[in-house]
């Protein structure tokens, strides 16, 4: 151990190269840890891990001289990450958007989530939902889940309100004779944000029998993937459900409310993706020094804590 130590203090380019290797190491994690804050939703983050190992294995069978199999994991990266792309485009384009404009800090900071939905404000959105099916009256209800929705993803942003959700307010907002009616309404937490919204069409094929409001419930969650849409038909009354991107339909009033319990109840474990930067720099703070008390043989800290 005294002869490695001495040959690293003596030999520069030796030196060198592990603090080559080290930066390389610390600039990786950073850009992962930047990914996995980006990312705010767990099932996403199952992809991401398995892009990750993909690129470890394409990197560690080019070590290992295995050409062949380097050569099809290198493809299979190239092919995944153009997949991951199309998925994950509102995340891209959020990611290069802050890139751009200079906010560095905000790309090491854990998107704060949604206060969750309590189940009084699950049963207004249920209990206005069911009047305006049973009266035929068109309605679009944009929940968000996991953090608030830029404005920016709407085509047109609508009227702001800041109200209380009630099902008598929902109920008179998509009454026909109102000016806020043919519009989406957003919201977030216990709050009605605001009305009128219009929103992107999908460019899906989709059936016949779907209108506008459907339509457009699909295209806004496959533009945000932190929100959900809740549709009602104004020619049959029946209830939809979109998510990104899939509208799932025809829903009963049990089943919307098992469906949005299951999404905004504030018992669902919502585990952070990423953990904040503090706690990340210590935990590879130890693990570094760990590391560095076994090539060098020194006692550990757990080891000395015994003794």
């Amino acid at each position: 151990m005294r002869d490695w130590w001495k040959q690293w203090l003596t030999n520069p380019g030796w030196s060198q190269s592990l603090l080559v290797g080290t930066l390389d190491i610390v600039l990786v994690l950073a850009l992962t840890y930047m990914i996995l804050v980006i990312i705010s939703e767990r099932r996403t983050l199952w992809m991401v891990r398995g892009f990750i190992i993909l690129m470890l294995a394409s990197a560690l069978s080019g070590r290992l001289g295995l050409p062949l199999l380097n050569f099809v994991l290198e493809k299979l990266v190239i092919g995944c990450a153009v997949a991951m792309a199309v998925a994950l485009q509102s995340e891209f384009r959020r990611f290069l958007e802050q890139l751009g404009r200079g906010e560095f800090q905000q790309l090491f900071q854990p998107s704060s989530l949604a206060v969750p939905k309590s189940d009084s404000v699950i049963d207004e959105i249920v209990e206005a939902v069911k009047e305006l099916s049973k009266n035929r009256i068109g309605a679009l209800l944009i929940l968000e889940t996991t953090g608030p929705i830029d404005e920016r993803d709407f085509s047109v942003p609508g009227v702001k309100l800041n109200a209380d959700v009630s099902k008598e307010l929902i109920q008179t907002i998509f009454q026909p004779k109102t000016l806020l009616h043919d519009g989406a309404t957003l919201i977030r937490g216990s709050r009605i944000v605001s009305s009128g919204i219009i929103l992107p069409l999908s460019g899906r094929t989709a059936s016949r029998q779907l209108g506008t409001r459907h339509r457009a419930a699909m295209g806004i969650t496959e533009r945000v993937e932190n929100c959900i849409c809740v549709v009602v038909s104004e020619e049959t009354g029946s209830i939809s459900l979109a998510e990104r991107g899939t509208l799932n339909r025809p829903l009963t009033i049990r089943k919307l409310k098992e469906s949005l319990e299951a999404r905004l109840s504030p018992n669902v474990d919502r585990e952070a993706v990423a953990p904040g930067l503090l706690s990340l720099g210590r935990q590879i703070g130890g693990k570094a020094l760990t590391l560095v008390s076994r090539l060098l043989g020194l006692p550990s800290t757990a080891s000395r804590d015994k003794k």
